[in-house]
């Protein structure tokens, strides 16, 4: 835990933030409209004895009494898909229509992507990309399990990637979910902060910068960028959009997703950042009893 202690100028409550770090993480799920509505896939719960708890934020997110949401029979059956709850949040910020073209940069295995084509009812086009092909096979079993047919899959760096490969040249959205120190993993990956180092939070940074600004730039006018990381640092963080706002047309937006959290920064360790960096969240693990993560709303101006 000691990495963490960097944080406590800027963590309301340090001590509750740190116990729940330590605590063990449960098992959450969310429920895939794809294959099933809300109110089926409760009843296939209470037929065969799994007991669940709806979260107040999102009735599509189940907290499960079991050690194995992947061996459920609503799993099974592509009904339910294990996700931790708040990577189920950036999604919902996106919040894609039916019909759009949406671009998930960094997507495997597929947990965020299948969530955008459910949100979307499957119509649609979603472009899951990822540049680690070891991971693609992950990408590509969720969404044939999850019966997502308006995903379509690429393997490639997203700071380079190129539209040429299709018949447009603009997303109406993307998510940049972006490769992270992963702090915010803490409770489910105790060995998170094993390798930690600041050379390490530099280093991704430096990746990350490249597919937001990316991102950006191939998403259309008017359009929505989300940037989200599961991790604390804000060099990972607001000084990753800090970045954006300063080399492309973009600005922070406002949302709300019904979940305690507290607002982004404008400074940290002598840097500054603009004031609109205030309406990103940062959600701890003591406000909701989750991991922890970063979300901030973009929106594409000329």
């Amino acid at each position: 835990m000691e990495p963490l202690e960097r944080y406590r100028p800027i963590v309301d409550d340090f001590e509750a933030f740190l116990e729940a770090c330590a605590r063990p993480l449960g098992s959450a799920v969310r429920i895939n409209t794809i294959k099933a509505s809300v109110d089926r896939t409760l009843e296939a719960l209470d037929e065969h004895g799994v007991a669940y708890e709806q979260a107040a934020w999102n009735p599509r997110v189940l907290r499960l009494e079991t050690d194995s949401p992947g061996s459920t029979w609503t799993s099974f059956h592509g009904f339910t898909h294990g996700q931790e709850e708040v990577s189920a949040v950036p999604p919902v910020v996106l919040d894609p229509q039916p019909g759009e073209r949406v671009w998930d940069c960094c997507a495997a295995p597929g947990g965020k992507a299948t969530q955008l084509a459910a949100r979307m009812d499957d119509r649609g086009t979603v472009v899951a990309n990822d540049s680690n092909l070891g991971r693609i096979s992950a990408l590509r079993f969720n969404a044939e399990r999850l019966g997502a047919t308006s995903l379509a899959v690429t393997n490639d760096d997203a700071r380079n990637y190129s539209l040429e490969r299709f018949t447009f040249d603009e997303f109406d959205r993307t998510l940049v979910d972006a490769p992270c120190s992963c702090e915010g993993t803490i409770r489910k990956n105790p060995d998170a902060l094993d390798n930690w180092s600041e050379g390490q939070i530099s280093s991704v940074a430096g990746i990350q910068k490249g597919i937001l600004r990316r991102a950006i730039q191939a998403t259309r006018e008017g359009g929505t960028v989300v940037y989200s990381t599961c991790t604390f640092a804000p060099e990972e963080n607001e000084a990753v959009v800090q970045h954006a706002l300063e080399t492309e047309s973009c600005r922070v937006v406002d949302f709300d997703i019904g979940l305690e959290y507290a607002p982004g920064l404008t400074e940290w360790d002598d840097e500054e950042y603009d004031e609109s960096l205030e309406r990103a969240a940062r959600i701890y693990p003591h406000h909701n009893d989750t991991g922890g993560f970063f979300v901030a709303k973009l929106e594409v101006s000329a």
